[in-house]
């Protein structure tokens, strides 16, 4: 799996934003300050975020963006599906609508229970988990294991 950059800056501008009280709006320059993003990358991610239901936008003096729910509500998972699209894909295809046949059958369970996997950490860890660096006991697990950083 690959996270792109784009969902990288979207999650990273959203825990901005979850950082602020509800209701105030951050302006875009102020958001990519915050977390060293291009400003012209991140006004296209947050028109995305925009539309995905993620963020509002307030125009205006005192404009720019907010949360559309609290931090609490919003998961990873919420992020990165409005700003990349599905999770897991296999050439863009989501996984239940794969067929293989003979000896590659069973890969359509790998990549299901791949898909699975990164759902039991993305649609867990809420924005307000992750600015509060209090994130679920099993994605400590995971990341605690001695092979999870360590790259083959």
């Amino acid at each position: 799996m690959r996270v792109s950059a784009k969902a990288d800056y979207a999650v990273r501008a959203c825990a901005e934003l979850a950082t602020r009280p509800a209701g105030d709006s951050v302006p875009t320059d102020v958001l990519a300050a915050g977390q060293d993003i291009p400003t012209s990358f991140l006004e296209r991610i947050l028109g995305d975020l925009r539309r995905g239901g993620v963020v509002t936008s307030v125009r205006g003096r005192s404009g720019g963006y907010q949360l559309a729910r609290p931090a609490a509500e919003i998961t990873l998972a919420d992020v990165i599906r409005a700003v990349d699209g599905p999770l897991v894909t296999v050439r863009d295809v989501r996984p239940p609508a794969l067929t293989y046949e003979g000896s590659a059958r069973a890969l359509l369970e790998v990549w299901v229970a791949l898909r699975a996997s990164v759902r039991d950490v993305l649609d867990v860890v809420t924005l307000a988990d992750l600015v509060a660096g209090d994130l679920p006991d099993a994605v400590h697990a995971l990341a605690a294991r001695e092979d999870a950083w360590h790259n083959p």
